[in-house]
């Protein structure tokens, strides 16, 4: 997930349009890439695909190259790593190799896909070969799967675009254009129609895997939706459990289910296997500012009030589903809160839905007026222009998030803690809390369907900090940690699942759930994540992963002998 310097005060009115929805993205460290192509040569490209071109690289770059510099830091400038080498790649054979070369000189191996790691997963500095995916980028259709493949290098705004142009589907994925489809995926990803259409591995079919098998010896492997498939629980283990765990995945495929079960025979005209796309969006920005008339009251008003809609509005069936909204509250020095609805224009009560959930929101809160920026948007200009691209300018890439799932709105003690963290005098312009629209048809799913296990939340909560210089780690962490803790001060300080939290999203990763100084609760971090879902992950890593190649500070661990 990705990050501006200024957060929301000086953004312009597209710019938080953007920003907002950049904010349901998954971010995590690529578990992988490309694998072996299954019905590779009778894959149709759509415009502007990747199918005949000869395959990039490998190119190796290690520490004295005036490339290594840029290719060893990622996303979050917190982190910049310092492997012996640097693996560009841009096939799944090229994988193997690399994975295989890792395993027989004993180098640890991390892999990166688009590099919007919150954590240090690729840039630990016990990392000594990275594998970079970003030159596998290919999306097109593969009619041997009938499925679209994406390789795990290609961004989400590469998909949309692809998608689009050549079928007019999309996916239910992240709001960020610019971050990897490799680690987005596996993380159990969302976004901006997920309300409408579900988590992004609800339409996920297949997935190719580098493993390692316990001799030592590297394969890649094609695992399926289909239950009666011998390696169905590794494509389980890839609709959630996110990335860096299992192996390196290479290629997802995509299709939603179709009726009559996992094995039966997809449509013939790939425009009907994923969701199609809405022709034009209608948004609004509202916007409320930081002035005296925003009291604690009106401050909590404005959080209640959106936790409540979302509570009503957010069964898989309702038609409020098809609305998705973010509620930016940025500490008072950003000088506004703020809030970014979309909908699909083309349905028949767009406008009504758009302004009853308005007006929900701001009743009753006393605060000054809002100003609203209602606007029309082709889907495509909306789904990737131009992104968020970097958080930031040139030199603000350090940034700290921290999240929840939320089953119902907050709390009135949880609500009173908000408050008084956005009006402290350590926060500024690059902090704040996002609530962030959640549920509709995500909560169609069972929570052991998937890896994904919260499925009956209505709402994401984002806690974040950006800021410039190394000088200001400190200040900057303790505000964020601060904040979190106190908000779950009831629950040991992290959001363990009960009436109101319901844990956190791995896409998300936070180190700091698994450090005792900042988790009391007794409740350890991968339940936080993982709930009722982690034992079966941990005997997936023990099938898939014997040696314990593939770790990081979040692993999944095997199951204890």
């Amino acid at each position: 997930m990705e990050r501006s310097t200024d957060q929301c005060q000086g953004l312009g009115r597209r710019q938080l349009l953007t920003r907002a929805g950049a904010i349901a993205v998954g971010a995590s460290a690529s578990v992988g890439g490309p694998a072996q192509a299954v019905g590779g040569e009778g894959a149709v490209a759509a415009p502007g695909g990747g199918s005949g071109s000869a395959p990039f690289g490998p190119v190796v770059v290690r520490p004295g190259d005036t490339r290594y510099e840029s290719l060893s830091r990622g996303n979050n400038f917190r982190f910049v790593g310092s492997p012996q080498e640097i693996r560009l790649v841009g096939s799944t054979e090229q994988v193997v190799r690399a994975v295989s070369d890792a395993v027989r000189t004993g180098r640890r191996i991390a892999v990166r896909s688009g590099g919007h790691c919150f954590e240090n997963f690729t840039a630990d500095p016990e990392v000594r070969l990275l594998l970079d995916l970003s030159p596998m980028d290919a999306v097109e259709f593969d009619p041997a799967m009938g499925a679209f493949a994406v390789q795990s290098g290609a961004t989400l705004g590469q998909v949309y675009r692809t998608l689009f142009k050549g079928w007019g589907v999309t996916i239910p994925a992240g709001g960020c254009p610019e971050v990897g489809a490799g680690g987005h995926l596996v993380g159990g990803g969302y976004g901006p129609l997920s309300r409408r259409y579900g988590s992004v591995v609800d339409h996920l079919h297949a997935v190719e895997v580098v493993v390692v098998d316990r001799d030592g010896t590297a394969r890649a492997v094609v695992a399926t939706r289909d239950p009666d498939d011998p390696h169905h629980d590794l494509w389980w283990a890839h609709t959630g459990g996110g990335g860096g765990n299992f192996g390196v995945v290479t290629r997802y495929w995509l299709r939603s289910p179709q009726p009559g079960g996992a094995g039966t025979r997809p449509h013939g005209d790939p425009s009907r296997l994923l969701p199609s796309a809405p022709g034009e969006l209608l948004t609004v920005l509202v916007v409320w500012p930081w002035d005296e008339k925003m009291t604690e009251g009106a401050l909590s008003a404005l959080l209640r009030n959106f936790g409540t809609w979302h509570e009503r509005n957010s069964a898989p069936d309702s038609r409020a589903a098809h609305l998705y909204a973010v509620l930016i509250a940025g500490h008072r020095a950003t000088g506004a809160v703020r809030m970014a609805v979309q909908i699909d224009a083309g349905l028949p009560d767009a406008d009504a839905l758009l302004t009853a959930f308005v007006s929900a929101v701001t009743a009753g809160t006393g605060s000054t007026p809002p100003a609203t920026f209602p606007r029309r948007l082709p889907w495509l200009q909306a789904a990737t222009w131009p992104g968020t691209g970097e958080p930031g300018d040139i030199g603000t890439r350090r940034y700290k998030d921290k999240a929840g799932y939320l089953r119902r709105g907050f709390a009135d003690a949880q609500l009173a803690t908000v408050q008084r963290h956005l009006n402290n005098d350590t926060g500024d312009t690059g902090s704040g809390l996002l609530l962030v629209g959640y549920g509709g048809r995500v909560n169609a799913v069972a929570p052991d369907a998937t890896a994904v296990a919260q499925r009956d939340s209505v709402m994401k909560v984002v806690y974040y900090t950006v800021w410039a210089d190394e000088a200001d780690d400190a200040s900057r962490l303790a505000w964020v940690r601060e904040f979190y803790r106190d908000v779950y001060r009831d629950t040991g300080g992290v959001p363990v699942p009960g009436e109101v939290s319901d844990g956190s999203y791995i896409n998300y990763a936070d180190a700091d759930l698994a450090d005792p100084a900042w988790n009391t609760s007794g409740t350890p971090w991968h339940t936080l994540y993982y709930k009722a879902n982690y034992p079966r992950l941990q005997q997936i890593k023990a099938r898939w992963d014997p040696r314990g190649i593939f770790r990081h500070a979040l692993a999944i661990e095997p199951p204890p002998m």
